[in-house]
């Protein structure tokens, strides 16, 4: 794994921290790598955290690298065998999507950037069933949520899940969807009730969006 992608790995982490998705030492990145992937160290405050603390993993989570890997593991694993089309990982905290998570509620397709998680036809973004934090029964609830095709969970009284090609789109996909958990609870706490999009004006937003800052 080139220095620059561990290097970008805990400048994510930092930002997302700093944006305060991340608190108290909560959430996780991850990268692929050839012989499996690398991880976020468990229980280390972000600000203080250096490329040195990043835990290399086999694809079954075995650690290949000193260190203890983060609580979520499982998470990843599951997430990068499960779909060869996810390099990066993130999951979050962030603080409205998570209030969505709480109620065991997802996002609807209220907004057409909903589509950047590819959501067409997905009828927005779903919470996956709540299982313990940490555990495999976690990982697979989280993977069945994600499907074949979509990009972003909740997570049942947890937190948030992005995958994309890159770490730079799986952590603008977990920024947005965040923003889009907010427009959601603005609508709810105003009493409105959203319109949502049509399976058709989503894919119309979709091919619209395609090549233009679409996160990968």
């Amino acid at each position: 794994m080139a220095d620059t992608d561990r290097k970008d790995l805990v400048a994510a982490a930092r930002a997302l921290d700093a944006a305060g998705h991340m608190p108290q030492k909560s959430g996780n990145l991850s990268l692929r790598t050839a012989r499996g992937f690398v991880i976020t160290p468990s229980g280390l405050p972000y600000a203080a955290m250096t490329e040195a603390d990043l835990v290399e993993c086999a694809a079954d989570g075995a650690p290949l690298s000193n260190g203890r890997p983060s609580s979520e593991w499982r998470l990843h694993a599951a997430i990068f065998s499960a779909r060869a089309d996810a390099q990066a990982v993130v999951h979050t905290h962030s603080p409205r999507a998570t209030a969505l998570a709480c109620a065991r509620r997802g996002i609807p397709p209220l907004h057409y950037m909903i589509t950047l998680a590819g959501a067409v036809g997905r009828a927005g973004i779903p919470c996956a069933r709540h299982a313990t934090f940490g555990t495999e029964a976690l990982a697979q609830e989280c993977v069945a949520a994600l499907g074949e095709g979509l990009r972003a969970t909740l997570l049942a009284n947890h937190g948030v899940v992005a995958l994309g090609a890159s770490l730079a789109g799986a952590v603008a996909l977990a920024r947005e969807v965040e923003n889009l958990a907010g427009q959601y609870l603005d609508l709810l706490a105003a009493g409105l009730k959203p319109v949502l999009l049509s399976k058709a004006e989503l894919a119309d937003a979709a091919a619209q969006l395609k090549g233009y800052g679409r996160p990968a």
